[in-house]
């Protein structure tokens, strides 16, 4: 059964890693194939060899997971909505099936398609954005609005989260935002089971709000370990969690519902097995209709799924929920599987239920948690000769070897997935795990069970006990050594890193076997990101949307010019895709950073860049104090033309803006922008930031020609009309332009005259919105660019035809 589920695991893992999905044809006949090899298993499969009847079974769930998840994924992209019907106006109506969150921009809910306009195929479940939505919206409202939809989209760079991903998985066919609403809703909650669930989180998530301070800082993490929405839970608390690996405490996770379920099964046994106290009434008592123990099973089981449903049965919750029914059915059935196999089996079904959750990191680390709890579980020993303090301190021995355990178990998976792992987690865990499970937990879920005047109280006293742990974590999550980083390591090493974990949390290795572990686990630990030649530097233009962000290193240097725009939801450019990038390469201090402006397409970034990676220096053409330059404002100095040095032997050159006009307000802020000029020994990069055509006149009028020839240019203001004139490509000369831009910018950028003027003067055109990011490489013999859709190509990307 074990590598039954590996294989089926693999499949759903393989299936994800393909540039297009495989046609109807061969999906048909690759389901005939694996029914006649099932058949050929079930009738002479004993006749095999048993390591050959083993390799049949894991070909048969490989290629069963590779189908299935094959078909669910047809299935998924076949509702997304047609390219034809973006960006038009759109009359649905529909039932909102989500809980709605409040952000800067609007209202974001998730709306069921009912109907639509005549005719056009629209998708059953759609997520939108509504500026100025009713304050009473609620699931299981039904609405007729007019809408602007597009098809699910994300950006594309290394290292970075996959929005259109996310999109597929959660089974959404389009984005978009309402333009009006047409009538009053009407109450649909009672009609769907789900639509009813999402009805009752909404009131619950209310009563908490009601019963908790409006300034309460952690309100939104009590609402989090009860419903499970974490949208409400401020960056920098997030922030502490990471820090401190505490993460998977502020959410429903395995181990409350495994609270849950035992507190539930331990009342209904007892309640069962006194009848609940009708013994004398009843002919004939409970316990002789029903085991007392399995009146207890289905207590645990129905709290689980209750508490699960509730909480939107996310992987941890499924995962939890699909191994107590496991177990439930071997007890009921007086079985004692192995754990490993109720594990597996919960694996199979959570994979069954949503194959796409195979690429996402909460099922690697729910699942990797458990099996290393399992695997470094110690045989249980005979505690009733022990005292009472003895049983105690056996108890707290094996809580401590448990949480080590999972610590180390879990480093080459955070590393993997984060690019970085808490150093401080054993100990931060150590007090907020009982904290968190055995105090603010079953107090929040009281809180929510209460009336307002008695649930009040009860959440102050959970909401204190937060506060008073968020001080021990700020603590350890100030200490210099709290978060240790690595680059992403290749195959070799993660194999090496998990053969290491495998000795050093093993139950009877021995100190050399463990020494031998953690000399495994160096090559992932210590990983460097790809290297850069001497004298040669390597550029990844990022794609964040609309806005501009650079990444300029060298082979022991590393400048980042501009940190892209600040998102709607209230996160940023830096946030969710510099710091990655910057993690996954092993980057752990930027030497400059360089904002060209301060407009927040350019500067957007910055707070979320300098709260997580050292800053040597900084440079702005920004008026001085500049609230988007975050709390070090004053640090910055000026840009201006002339400065100039050289890291590993290549030269960076400011040649705009004059020293008198830097960071002078008066002057408008794109005029101020810094332009940067990176030279290798033969290859260059302009950058440009927004200047105008009156700025690139008077750079070509003052620069001699060999100054402004560049091999590559960031192209200046993202395509606009106001930018990029015949005299400056003349003087340039790029053999390629990089567009930095967002998909169907309300800008319309680039400019139809500017993409024309590129292209009739013979440079290679990419845009950021159409290839992701692109990367630059230097060498002695010419330089490469490569762009991101089109080295990794995978199914639910577009990718169209680049350079152009």
């Amino acid at each position: 059964m074990r590598w039954f589920v590996v294989a089926f695991v693999a499949g759903c893992w393989t299936l994800q890693q393909q540039s297009m999905l495989p046609p109807q044809d061969g999906l048909r006949l690759g389901a005939v194939a694996l029914t006649l090899v099932a058949l050929g298993i079930a009738l002479w499969g004993r006749r095999l060899h048993v390591v050959l009847h083993g390799l049949a079974l894991a070909g048969l769930a490989f290629g069963a997971a590779f189908c299935w998840a094959a078909w669910r994924a047809e299935l998924r992209m076949r509702d997304w909505l047609p390219a034809t019907l973006e960006a038009r106006d759109l009359d649905v109506r529909g039932v909102v099936s989500g809980l709605p969150a409040d952000a800067a921009t609007g209202t974001r809910f998730a709306l069921t398609v009912e109907q639509g306009d005549a005719g056009q195929p629209l998708p059953r479940r759609v997520i939108l954005n509504w500026r100025g939505a009713p304050p009473d919206l609620r699931p299981g409202q039904r609405l007729t609005l007019t809408l602007r939809l597009r098809r699910p989209r994300g950006l594309a760079n290394p290292f970075g989260s996959d929005y259109a991903y996310w999109l597929l998985a959660q089974g959404y066919g389009a984005t978009g935002y309402v333009r009006r609403a047409q009538g009053p809703p009407q109450d649909a909650s009672a009609e769907r089971l789900a639509w009813r669930i999402e009805a009752v989180r909404a009131a619950v998530r209310d009563h908490l709000r009601a019963a908790l301070p409006a300034d309460a800082r952690f309100g939104a993490v009590l609402t989090a370990l009860v419903i499970g929405d974490q949208r409400g839970i401020d960056a920098d608390d997030w922030q502490l969690f990471r820090r401190t690996g505490v993460s998977h405490l502020v959410a429903i996770s395995g181990l409350h519902i495994t609270m849950i379920a035992g507190m539930a099964a331990s009342l209904a046994g007892l309640l069962w097995r006194h009848s609940f106290g009708l013994g004398r009434w009843l002919r004939r008592p409970l316990p002789l209709w029903l085991p007392a123990r399995q009146a207890a099973l289905v207590a645990a089981v129905a709290s689980a799924l209750a508490y699960g449903l509730l909480a939107g049965m996310q992987v941890p919750a499924l995962r939890t929920v699909a191994m107590l029914c496991v177990a439930a059915i071997a007890v009921w059935s007086a079985r004692a599987p192995p754990a490993s196999v109720v594990l597996a089996w919960a694996a199979l079904a959570a994979l069954l239920l949503d194959p796409w959750a195979v690429m996402l990191p909460g099922f690697w680390l729910s699942f990797g948690a458990v099996a290393v709890i399992f695997f470094a579980a110690r045989p249980g020993r005979d505690a009733s000769t022990e005292g009472r303090w003895q049983r105690l301190r056996s108890v707290l021995a094996a809580g401590a070897r448990t949480q080590w355990a999972v610590t180390i178990g879990l480093v080459p998976l955070t590393l993997l997935l984060f690019g970085q792992v808490s150093v401080v987690s054993p100990l931060a865990n150590a007090v907020a795990i009982p904290v968190v499970s055995l105090l603010v937990t079953p107090l929040a879920l009281l809180g929510a069970a209460l009336p307002m005047a008695l649930a009040g109280p009860v959440l102050a006293v959970a909401h204190l006990a937060m506060v008073a742990l968020a001080a021990v974590l700020g603590w350890l999550s100030a200490l210099p050594w709290a978060m240790w980083e690595a680059a992403s390591a290749g195959p070799l090493a993660l194999v090496l890193a998990a053969l290491g974990v495998g000795l050093l949390v093993a139950p009877v290795a021995t100190a050399r076997a463990r020494l031998h572990g953690g000399l495994l686990m160096l090559p992932m630990l210590l990983a460097r990101g790809p290297p850069v030649a001497h004298g040669e530097f390597r550029a990844v233009m990022l794609d964040v949307g609309q806005g501009t962000a650079v990444l300029v290193r060298t082979r022991a240097h590393a400048l980042l010019y501009d940190t892209g725009p600040s998102y709607a939801s209230g996160s940023s450019a830096g946030a969710q895709v510099v710091v990655p990038l910057l993690r996954g390469e092993g980057v752990g201090r930027i030497d400059h950073l360089m904002v060209s402006h301060e407009d927040t397409d350019h500067a957007g970034g910055v707070a979320d860049i300098t709260a997580a990676v050292a800053v040597s220096a900084r440079s702005t053409g920004a008026p001085a104090g500049h609230v988007l330059l975050g709390s070090a404002a004053n640090d910055w100095s000026p840009c201006a033309a002339g400065q100039q040095w050289e890291w590993d032997g290549v030269r960076f050159t400011v040649l705009h803006p004059l020293a008198e006009q830097a960071q002078q307000a008066a002057i408008a802020s794109n005029a101020r922008s810094c332009v940067l000029r990176v030279d290798a020994a033969a290859h260059s990069l302009l950058l440009t930031g927004d200047i105008g055509v009156a700025q690139e006149r008077a750079l070509i009028d003052r620069l001699p020609a060999e100054v402004l020839r560049a091999d590559v240019l960031v192209v200046a203001h993202h395509g606009s009309g106001t930018s990029s004139g015949a005299a400056w490509l003349e003087a340039v000369r790029p053999s390629a332009a990089v567009f930095q831009l967002g998909y169907a910018n309300r800008y319309r950028h680039p400019s139809g005259e500017v993409w024309e003027r590129y292209g009739r003067a013979g440079v290679l055109r990419y845009r950021t919105d159409e290839t992701g990011a692109v990367t630059m490489d230097t060498a002695p013999g010419g330089f490469a660019l490569s762009v991101f859709r089109q080295a990794q190509p995978r199914y639910w990307r577009a990718r169209p035809p680049a350079p152009r």
